[in-house]
């Protein structure tokens, strides 16, 4: 059975298994020794990660698995060695006893920078823990679920709640049972999803929203404006394609080629290429790439995506991005633009990959918009590609990771800090939007008259923002509307307890 991690880690594959949100990177550079930190007790000095790595308290049995007999001592020895040896800002982690955790996840939780930026944000948010065969799915593009995209107000104890469906998979449970873009979630099983607040209920909405067995059913009550409805749902496990919606647009200057980009995953790489391959033979003038619900995943795909936009008069010789680490470690290589497909997911490797020839591209954004995502922003500005985004504020994610797989755990922690081939990666608080434009849930992606699109196209041929003034009402963020952010699945129910 082949392990997941082996995906990130291989040093023989390129560098272009690199991920930001969503994963790790291709050469991971080797580590040698690594003082061991007063929170491992009893650890000799120069021991390192790899000594205690597949020693676990309780091994995986089958065939293929390397866990071996340990202990949760050792698991524990495994990440704090890890931890000094890679990530990105290992003095900042603060003392802690390992005998005061009752499992290697809750110890790795604490494991890492507990500082806040100037502008009061946690410096370290991206700090966090997968089931490796959840991981192991989302990366082959399989979720097990509905069919069903959320949109959320703030956290599952931010009261009142208010979740709004972003997407629908087409051939779904959720879309048999008629759910749409824009339904806002009221009731759960029975408990109210707006204003119940309690421990129980709120994990309780967590088993319901995210099942943990194919074929759990559980019942949903929406809204559709005034009209409420039930739909009784079945999870099941659905192969999600992470590129949608590719089509040409015609507009009076010419023709706009768009699609819709969710995840950059494994079987993205070569739905990415036929799509561009359609937009090439189409001879589209121009691009928008709508990114407003993309978190991120490899950075392989990132660099491909922007080589099929610029292609290689802008890209020739140029870096995508520089890996910046520890110190503690040889340096990272750094990305080039990718010409040619990696081979993810059964697709044939070195294939040419189609590119636009693009000296300008407009992406749509928001606080979805994350890691990889804007990673394809900054690497294109990096080479005087016009970037012009459309939407709200993206999230602020110029680190990555290598994510490693232990004992079942896949344990994901900021190792490199990435800068473009100009050397700017200054965008912890995100990318502001050329034109503020809001997610408009009344109408499909992909839609002309969709807000963001539609404020999309009017500035690519005006260059204006807003409608004229004989318009009823500009297309942009308004402060009436709950600002609305796209809901990451939580990968355990640890995740959505309450902070105490």
């Amino acid at each position: 059975m082949k392990r997941p991690i082996t995906l990130f880690i291989l040093p023989l594959l390129a560098t272009a298994l690199l991920a930001g949100c969503g994963g790790g990177g291709g050469g991971a550079p080797a580590t040698g020794g690594a003082p061991v930190s007063g929170n491992v007790p009893d650890t000799p000095v120069l021991l390192a990660s790899s000594s205690f790595q597949d020693r676990c308290q309780a091994p995986r049995a089958g065939i293929g698995f390397p866990d071996r007999q340990g202990t949760l001592a050792d698991e524990q020895s495994f990440l704090r060695l890890w931890t000094d040896e890679t990530y990105l800002w290992p003095t900042e982690v603060p003392p802690s006893r390992p005998a005061d955790f009752s499992t290697a996840q809750d110890y790795f939780a604490v494991l890492k920078s507990p500082l806040l930026t100037a502008t009061g944000r946690p410096k370290d948010r991206y700090h966090f823990t997968s089931p490796t065969t959840t991981w192991d799915d989302y990366e082959h593009g399989i979720e097990l679920g509905y069919g069903l995209a959320w949109a959320a107000n703030g956290s599952w104890y931010d009261l009142p709640r208010t979740w709004r469906l972003t997407s629908v998979l087409p051939g779904s449970q959720a879309q048999l049972a008629g759910l749409q873009r824009g339904d806002q979630l009221l009731e759960v099983d029975g408990r109210d999803f707006v204003q119940d607040g309690s421990d129980s209920t709120v994990l309780a909405l967590y088993a319901a929203l995210y099942p943990a067995a194919d074929g759990e059913q559980h019942r949903f009550v929406l809204a559709r404006g005034a009209q409420k409805f039930t739909v009784q749902l079945r999870a099941a496990r659905l192969d999600v394609p992470p590129v949608q919606n590719t089509r040409v647009l015609d507009t009076p200057t010419g023709k706009v080629g768009y699609l819709t980009f969710n995840s950059h995953n494994t079987v993205a790489e070569s739905q990415l290429i036929g799509a561009f391959k359609q937009l090439q033979a189409a001879r589209v003038d121009d691009l928008v790439l709508d990114l407003r619900y993309n978190g991120g995943g490899l950075l392989a795909v990132a660099s491909e995506v922007a080589y099929m936009v610029a292609g290689p008069a802008s890209t020739d010789g140029k870096i995508f991005m520089h890996l910046l680490g520890n110190g503690k470690v040889r340096d990272y290589e750094p990305m080039p633009f990718l010409a040619r497909s990696e081979g993810m997911d059964g697709l044939a490797p070195a294939q040419a990959l189609p590119r636009l020839g693009l000296r300008r591209v407009t992406v749509l954004t928001g606080p979805g918009t994350c890691s990889a995502s804007e990673a394809i922003i900054n690497g294109l500005r990096g080479v005087d590609v016009e970037v012009n985004l459309i939407g709200g504020q993206t999230c602020g994610k110029p680190y990555g990771f290598y994510p490693a797989d232990n004992c079942g755990t896949t344990y994901f922690t900021i190792q490199f800090h990435n800068v473009n081939n100009k050397g700017f990666g200054d965008y912890a608080d995100g990318f502001a939007p050329t034109c503020w434009a809001d997610d408009d849930l009344s109408r499909a992606q992909g839609d002309p008259q969709e807000g963001q699109l539609a404020v999309a196209l009017r500035y690519r041929a005006s260059g204006l923002c807003t409608a004229p003034a004989s318009a009823s009402a500009p297309l942009r963020a308004s402060a009436a509307a709950p600002k609305l952010v796209p809901v990451q699945p939580p990968y355990s129910a640890v995740s959505v307890q309450r902070q105490r």
